[in-house]
């Protein structure tokens, strides 16, 4: 499979790219190499690669079996402008233009997943690649029928637990292993489904997966306690279909247990005061002998069920109405000595329903509505948010004029009501009800054939969430103590407007330019976010690396850019260049923002013989020095790694594959990471895997 992007420019390849533009307007390819047209579920009227203005990466087939890794922000680092904010081995997650959860949406075929992980990074996002047919990276002004405030971006994960369509044969499926020697990882997935009736089908499907601590590179102790973790995944979904469409219903089980690293007991009796951090034992080193899975741990229970249907044509002028309904019992347990030290729920419903509708005056498009309510409750030593219920309404809507063959116009809106009810009885907290609207708008213009260019513009506001607005207390999984906007003023360093909260307010502007056909194809350009009252966890003190942050808000600029651009040298062999940048700053001057990705710079070349496919690939993280207040340099490093696969074509289809990652056997540290300084990433390794679909 190749994979498809749609990205932005990167400056410091800007010229070069220019350079290669020239080169092909001069020459003409002997035998035209076309991308191949893909659907982009995620976007609005079956958007392909060719049409759609938005930015976009798809990881499916062949290629997401070979990437797919235990975590969703593991799996997608390393498209261009994705990178992750890991932690450990059980938990990582996506960061798009150097912003992360909640302004990076990430779904379960368009629904939201009521897990934990917006709250913090050491929780995990309840999605296994493994299972997944295809995962979408969706950027621009189609986001805005997932939320306003999904500035980043979307990442919608497509599976198969409910049947869309009949099976051609009696059962239809796969089943796949892998494994790896930098954590001992085995694991396997299977996943079947079979008509139970003229219009029924029937799907199941189940994954399991087991890892030790990981080993790195440069430490004399080449493990990392409390980096293994296990994972259990089962699913049953029963659907009706018929020609116009299908209903269907699914029951998912995930069950986690995973180290979490880098904790720190010395800091459990730390307190703010005001300003500053008051630790009556900060500096005292408690030895703690940990054997495996001693260190401390979260053991994670999700139960959901999902509805999804779709009817199309159900009269004139309504192309398709499609529905996405959820509810999940989510629950985890941070434990420690064999003791639960605090317990995260959230319980939730999520319904969308969006009909897509024939041309009115030339537009087509999507409108529709969404409700979603959840309740938070924390419990134990380190229940620093309190139980808070978030209901939130929208009605969105996204519109698409073709003036002719060359120009092309899309608009998106989104308006959205929120409010928060905290019930807490050890402090009062207010409820925060308040409404939010977007819009966005993008032309795209097919200046010459095969080559189209793309000016979006948007307008985005997001409503706080409830860590952001109340939390208060010492989370030591992040070695943090951490405060809201509205904790209390005189214990997190507040001010006199600390009771008000304002609207945060991006303001977005991209350029993207593409060439879609001939021995040289590309996708490049460069975006500009300006948001008002933006919220962030600015850290007022810190003794170690324990930290005292204070949800906090400003005005903030980020700029970047991405690029990739193919050559098909010949029919066999290709090669690839790629990069992305991306700078965060305060308007009013200042350190930049925490945790922001260091700029990247690659090539990649891949060929194939027969039923053979290889990629080396070789790409150069540079040193991280922009840094916020209170963060140290990140040194940078070099990653090369390599492919094998063979793929034997036909039904059964058989695919096996040998990858290894960090050859050079570099000692690598993530600066999007809140452990970026105690908790490197994994060492050298060799990943082998062997699939069978049916």
């Amino acid at each position: 499979m190749k994979r498809f992007n749609a990205p932005l420019a990167a400056p410091f390849t800007a010229a070069a790219l220019a350079a290669l533009c020239g080169y092909a307007h001069a020459a003409e390819p002997a035998e035209e190499n076309r991308l191949e047209s893909v659907e982009v579920s995620a976007l609005p009227l079956g958007s392909d690669a060719d049409l759609t203005p938005a930015s976009f990466d798809l990881l499916e087939g062949d290629l997401l079996f070979q990437q797919s890794e235990a975590t969703l922000g593991d799996t997608l680092n390393g498209l261009p402008g994705v990178h992750a904010d890991t932690f450990g081995a059980g938990s990582s997650r996506p960061v798009i233009r150097g912003q992360t959860a909640p302004r990076v949406s990430v779904l379960s075929d368009g629904a939201r997943l009521f897990d934990m992980s917006e709250i913090s990074p050491d929780h995990a996002t309840t999605v296994e690649p493994m299972l997944s047919r295809k995962v979408e990276v969706l950027r621009g002004p189609s986001t805005l029928l997932y939320g306003g405030g999904a500035i980043g971006g979307v990442v919608n994960v497509l599976d198969d637990k409910i049947p869309t369509r009949m099976p051609d044969g009696p059962v239809e499926g796969f089943v796949s292993a892998r494994g790896n020697t930098v954590a001992d990882e085995s694991a396997g997935a299977v996943g079947l489904t079979t008509p139970v009736g003229e219009h029924l089908a029937l799907h199941v499907e189940g994954a399991r997966r087991e890892a030790s601590d990981y080993e790195v590179n440069g430490f004399t102790d080449p493990t990392i306690d409390g980096t293994w973790a296990e994972s259990n995944n089962a699913s049953v979904g029963l659907s009706w279909i018929g020609d116009r469409g299908y209903l269907g219903l699914a029951y998912s089980y995930r069950g986690d247990l995973y180290g979490l690293p880098g904790h720190s007991h010395e800091f459990e009796g730390c307190t703010a005061n005001g300003s500053s951090l008051e630790c009556a034992e900060a500096g005292h080193e408690h030895e703690h002998e940990h054997g495996e899975h001693e260190a401390p741990f979260v053991d994670l229970d999700s139960r959901r069920v999902d509805l999804r249907g779709e009817y199309r044509q159900p009269f004139a002028g309504v192309e398709a109405v499609r529905l996405r309904a959820s509810h999940t019992d989510y629950r985890h347990h941070e434990i420690e000595e064999d003791t639960i030290g605090t317990t995260f729920r959230h319980r939730g419903v999520d319904a969308r329903v969006e009909a897509e509708h024939a041309p009115i005056l030339g537009w087509r498009g999507t409108v529709g509505t969404q409700f979603s309510d959840g309740r938070i409750e924390t419990t134990g030593e380190e229940a620093v948010v309190p139980e808070t219920d978030t209901r939130v309404a929208a009605l969105f809507a996204v519109e698409r004029y073709r003036f002719n063959e060359r120009w092309q116009l899309e608009a998106g809106a989104r308006f959205e009501h929120q409010k928060l009810d905290p019930d807490d009885a050890d402090r009062p907290l207010p409820s925060e009800s308040d409404s939010a609207a977007s819009l966005s708008t993008a032309l795209t213009w097919a200046f010459r054939p095969d080559y189209n260019v793309s000016l979006s513009l948007a307008r985005s506001q997001r409503l706080p969430q409830a860590q952001e607005v109340y939390a208060q207390g010492v989370h030591l999984a992040t070695n943090t103590y951490e405060c809201g906007l509205l904790a209390d003023r005189y214990t997190c360093g507040g001010t006199a407007n600390d009771d008000s909260l304002d609207t945060e307010t991006s303001h977005n502007v991209g350029i993207n330019l593409r060439k879609v056909s001939g021995d040289l194809t590309f996708d490049l350009g460069l975006f500009h976010n300006q948001v008002d009252n933006y919220v962030y966890a600015r850290t007022l003190d810190q003794i170690e690396e324990f930290r005292l942050i204070k949800y906090s808000q400003a005005d903030v600029t980020f700029i970047g850019a991405e690029a990739e651009a193919t050559y098909q040298w010949t029919d066999r062999f290709s090669t690839t260049l790629f990069g992305d940048a991306v700078r965060a700053e305060f308007d009013d001057g200042g350190n930049e923002l925490p945790r922001i990705p260091a700029q990247r710079l690659g090539g990649r070349l891949n060929t194939f013989w027969r039923a053979f496919d290889g990629e080396l690939e070789f790409y150069r993280v540079f040193a991280q020095d922009r840094i916020a207040g209170f963060e140290s340099r990140t040194p940078g490093h070099d990653m090369l790694n390599a492919t094998v696969s063979y793929t034997l074509a036909g039904n059964p289809q058989y695919s096996v594959f040998l990858r290894g990652s960090n050859l050079l056997g570099e000692e690598v540290w993530n600066h999007a990471s809140f452990l970026a300084r105690t908790v490197p990433e994994p060492g050298r390794n060799v990943t082998a895997g062997v699939r069978l679909t049916f």
